[in-house]
């Protein structure tokens, strides 16, 4: 055995395990007071990288998750909506049978039947433009495929979220749509009735008073244009003569108008039925086939399928505006939920609008061109309503299935598979990176032990050097 006294090499080495030991124990003290066995690079440098981007994407299945929930709230907004209008067609439905049954019905209780159904179209047209989510309106149209017309002649109605495609494109009328029209055959001029006079226009019967003049005659038959459909103004060419009309345009619009009286100091129609018929309008959108009803046109083909338009009348108000009437572009504002934790995770839907104007548009055979012209004041008006009034309910309850579809098979069957995939990932984060205190215990127990025995130790070498003393005296 050696004695030294310059160097005490046993202290050095107690004091360098003591410090391990201490580093160790201090490290194990951290990780039982953090919960985390990777609190620095230092720790595990390839664990604190996995399980980094293990957070980031825990930290996205969560806000996923509370994504698709707002947007199942968004859906049931729209479809409670939907749901009251629903409700309203079929109430304007039951009113439309109870107007065709006009065995019983008098023209009174027609015309209650329609201030009725006045009041609950304009009770749709407000839930379309006032149901919003936040500030987000749903049903307006701005939730789904917009169009804007460059040619004061056209209007937008409506686009197939479904089969139109956003873009731009060309609108060509080849064949103008027609008011069916019946011209008095002797002009009345400034001549008044020489006697009382019964005109029948389309089956109902209108008193002409001896004494009226071409205007007061016209303003007469315009009193009844509720119950007739039919219009009277002075005819374009000779502004003599008085026209009759059809409101509607199309081959479903026909007049019939017969008198008791004829030529002269008459209102200038004759004894002889005389009927006419309009014609539908045709032409394309964008170069594609379209359809013609009345003065709308419905793209059939391309991406123009689905797009409609309507046209107004021309300067003479018997036909509608024909020829290159500029373009029509089609905007797809459709709502996209983030419903994933990682870039371009999205959903789309479309809520088409369902204000009346854009309710059963291109019901075939069918006097109305949508549902907010329907009329309920005669029998074969009460029959067209209810063909309106079908095809709207089948647009509201298909559009209705859809959000459905969306919301139970897109959003709801992705926020449970996010739920499912968040607890593997924060299961699996937490195998990386918290700390297993049943092993970390063990270890801080072990440190301490090391510690205190090598503290005892350093103590002992520290006075092994005393040693020397002894032979010293």
């Amino acid at each position: 055995m050696s004695l030294k006294l310059a160097n005490n090499v046993s202290a050095l080495t107690a004091q360098h395990n003591l410090g391990k030991s201490s580093s160790a124990m201090n490290k194990s003290l951290e990780r039982l007071s953090s919960g985390l066995k990777i609190n620095r690079g230092a720790d595990g440098p390839a664990a604190l990288v996995i399980s980094e981007k293990q957070r980031a994407q825990i930290a996205g299945l969560q806000t996923a998750i509370d994504n698709t929930e707002k947007g199942v709230s968004v859906v049931q907004t729209a479809e409670g909506a939907l749901n009251e209008i629903n409700s309203l067609l079929v109430k304007i439905r039951g009113l439309a049978l109870d107007s065709a049954n006009t065995g019983v019905n008098d023209v009174d209780a027609l015309a209650a039947n329609q201030a009725e159904i006045d009041n609950a179209l304009d009770t749709i047209d407000r839930i379309a433009n006032n149901t919003q989510f936040g500030t987000k309106k749903l049903l307006d149209g701005s939730a789904g495929l917009t169009g804007v017309t460059t040619d004061a002649s056209v209007t937008y109605l409506s686009a197939s979220s479904e089969n139109s495609a956003a873009g731009s494109y060309l609108v060509n009328v080849s064949s103008a749509a027609e008011r069916a029209e019946v011209i008095a055959t002797t002009a009345q001029g400034a001549t008044t009735l020489a006697q009382d006079e019964i005109l029948t226009v389309n089956g109902v019967n209108i008193t002409l008073s001896s004494g009226l003049d071409r205007a007061g005659v016209q303003s007469r038959i315009n009193e009844f244009s509720g119950q007739t459909g039919v219009v009277a103004e002075d005819d374009d060419t000779t502004a003599t003569a008085t026209r009759l009309r059809t409101e509607d345009f199309g081959s479903d619009a026909a007049i019939s108008v017969v008198s008791n009286q004829s030529g002269a100091n008459s209102a200038g129609f004759t004894t002889a039925i005389e009927t006419d018929t309009g014609a539908d309008i045709a032409g394309t959108i964008g170069g594609n086939a379209a359809s013609g009803s009345g003065n709308v046109l419905t793209g059939t083909a391309g991406g123009t399928n689905g797009v409609q338009v309507q046209f107004a009348e021309a300067a003479d108000a018997q036909v509608s505006a024909s020829g290159a009437l500029g373009s029509v572009t089609i905007t797809d504002n459709a709502l996209t939920f983030q419903i994933g934790a990682n870039q371009n995770q999205t959903v789309d839907i479309a809520i088409d609008r369902v204000n009346p104007t854009s309710l059963g548009l291109g019901v075939s055979n069918n006097q109305f061109t949508n549902l907010n012209d329907i009329n309920v004041t005669s029998a074969s008006k009460s029959q067209d309503t209810l063909g309106v009034v079908d095809a709207a309910i089948d647009e509201i309850t298909n559009l209705r299935g859809e959000l459905g579809a969306f919301q139970q098979n897109t959003l709801e069957s992705t926020a449970n598979n996010l739920r499912a995939t968040l607890e593997n990932t924060v299961n699996a984060e937490s195998i990386i990176r918290d700390t297993d205190f049943a092993e970390e215990i063990s270890n801080f127990t072990k440190y301490q032990t090391l510690v205190q025995a090598g503290t005892n130790v350093l103590g002992n070498a520290n006075q092994s050097s005393q040693l020397v003393l002894s032979l010293l005296g």
